[in-house]
């Protein structure tokens, strides 16, 4: 399993300060990323960079191009935040996992160059536009296709408790973990209790929030949880079961401004380049076959 670090783990870890450690993320040395406010690095890249030091490899040019990402964590979005690294055209992708709402927020106040997005509205059961047409009126956008997720139910091997529907959260034996609002899956998990008439206070845990599908699913792999709701490709390598409920579709949301317009052309050419479209199949509980296309755009003005 692919362990978490803090900051200060990592510094511990390297005999180096607190402060070293966020010099190496903001020049691109050290890869991380965001939950919340905080920032986090993967076992995978501890490791890397351990080995870098250990071989005293000349070093890297820094990236001459950087996008800011903010939004929804995804699987298919971290695979993308890595594909980038390895490339060799000075394009690096700083992501922030906030979730979708506060990633389409951060992008409206110009604070990010993309956002990462799976919004239901509940009124037109359309994913992402009708957010997108509220929010930005005058502002020039564009917004991708990413893919479509399977999401669903996240229960322990065998499913134990028999948990089939959002109605068996209620139980008293059942336990759920939760995402945090703003999240679209906390918007997905809200609409259904809603559709279905459940308060959300008679289910045990429904106020224990996590920040990322990995976070929901080792919680259910531990024990420590009976269901999650989230996607599938987070029971990967994980002894869980997987009940799925609907496909939903993430899609990537671009705000071009006179800054960011080479940048973000060039980032988009490395997602229509087929060395990445082809690196995207065949991942589990997602679906690409509708991967690039162009949903809407406000660029063109009449």
């Amino acid at each position: 399993m692919n362990e978490i670090y803090t900051p200060d783990e990592v510094a511990k870890l390297f005999k180096i300060s607190k402060h070293t450690v966020y010099e190496l993320i903001k020049r691109g040395e050290l890869r991380a990323f965001k939950v919340g406010n905080k920032m986090r690095i993967e076992q995978n890249e501890v490791n890397r960079y351990k080995q870098e030091m250990e071989t005293a490899p000349a070093p890297k040019p820094a990236a001459a191009h950087a996008i800011r990402l903010a939004g929804s964590h995804d699987f298919l979005i971290e695979h993308l935040v890595k594909y980038a690294a390895r490339q060799t055209q000075g394009l690096s992708i700083h992501p922030t996992y906030v979730g979708s709402l506060e990633g389409l927020m951060m992008l409206y106040r110009n604070s990010c160059d993309a956002a990462a997005i799976h919004l239901l509205d509940p009124s037109s059961k359309e994913y992402n536009i009708p957010f997108i047409k509220q929010l930005f009126v005058h502002e020039p956008i564009t917004v991708m296709r990413f893919a479509s997720r399977v999401q669903g139910f996240i229960v322990a091997k065998g499913n134990p408790k028999n948990i089939k529907s959002f109605h068996d959260l209620t139980r008293e034996d059942v336990v759920f973990v939760n995402r945090q609002k703003g999240s679209g899956t906390r918007y997905l998990i809200d609409y259904h209790l809603a559709e279905e008439g459940i308060d959300p206070q008679v289910i045990h845990g429904y106020d224990n929030e996590e920040w990322t599908h990995s976070a929901t699913a080792s919680l259910v792999n531990g024990g420590k949880a009976d269901a999650a709701f989230g996607i599938q490709s987070a029971t990967e390598n994980l002894q869980l079961d997987f009940i799925p409920v609907m496909k939903e579709q993430f899609d990537l949301v671009f705000r071009w401004t006179e800054q960011n317009q080479a940048t973000l052309k060039q980032f988009i050419d490395m997602l229509t380049d087929t060395a990445f479209t082809d690196s995207m199949q065949n991942k589990a509980g997602y679906d690409v076959s509708e991967f690039g296309t162009i949903i809407y755009d406000h660029r063109l003005r009449s």
